[in-house]
């Protein structure tokens, strides 16, 4: 069976799918291929104008209005209430995709406390605090984990230290969890893809010059030599979805991270 056969043949019609940092970017461009193949989605986003556009695409495809658990996941209390909305509304949890995320511009020189608290606690311990929540629920439905991490998690890029620290972290986290939870039948997978042109580099920082190298795949550095290819949302749910769907699938029950 070729890929774009799999791909052909996948559901996840009826599955409960939580996905954060679904207002923009991959979260987004995930949401709305998750609602073409029939998934009943929860979305959680700190922009909630965005986050209602996206809802209204996922209906305007035929899909089951999504519950919207707007907010920040480095607030405790949203995190539990995330949680305790989905489980109320749906009644289970089928999959968690924590996709939201930042990146901040900022070396060993330029960086401060602040920024790297702040990219930790938005990248890594949320997705820590959200997980544990909702792996009791998940192990009721044999459910799965899609974390997204990044190209940056596995090669070294100069200028982004606390973003590609807390990559590696999620790669870390995921294999890690993926071991505790197999033997209750729950998969735990991340998909890292590369550049994707969203509005996450200019909410950096990065000036137009910046943008633009990063827009046509020239910012890169010796150890960054299989990247040099950027993509838009567009690709993302074309190429980056297309690995969130192949881990969920029912032909790949038995993956997990290695």
């Amino acid at each position: 069976m070729t890929s774009e056969e799999g791909f052909k043949v996948t559901s996840l019609k009826g599955k409960v799918t939580l996905i954060t940092g679904a207002s923009s970017g991959i979260g987004a461009g995930a949401s709305v291929m998750f609602a073409k193949l029939g998934a009943l989605l929860a979305l959680n986003g700190r922009d909630l104008e965005n986050l209602t556009k996206v809802a209204k695409q996922c209906t305007d495809l035929g899909a089951a209005e999504p519950l919207l658990v707007p907010g920040d996941l480095t607030n405790e209390d949203t995190v539990k209430n995330t949680v305790e909305q989905t489980i109320a509304h749906f009644g289970r949890l089928d999959v968690l995709i924590n996709s939201a995320g930042i990146l901040a511009m900022g070396s060993i020189e330029t960086g401060d406390l602040a920024q790297y608290d702040k990219v930790m606690n938005v990248n890594v311990r949320s997705v820590y605090h959200l997980t544990q929540l909702c792996v009791p629920h998940l192990i009721k439905t044999k459910g799965s984990i899609v974390n997204v991490s990044s190209v940056n998690g596995q090669r070294s890029f100069p200028g982004v230290l606390a973003y590609c620290m807390s990559k590696s972290a999620i790669d870390q986290f995921t294999r890690c969890i993926a071991l505790e939870l197999a033997s209750k039948q729950v998969r735990v997978n991340s998909v890292c893809p590369g550049v994707i042109i969203t509005d996450v580099h200019r909410r950096a920082g990065l000036d137009e010059d910046q943008y633009a190298q990063v827009r046509f795949g020239v910012l890169q550095t010796p150890d960054t030599s299989l990247c040099k290819r950027s993509c838009f949302p567009d690709g993302v749910t074309e190429s980056s979805v297309r690995c969130h769907v192949s881990v969920l699938a029912e032909h790949s029950k038995y993956k997990a991270s290695p």
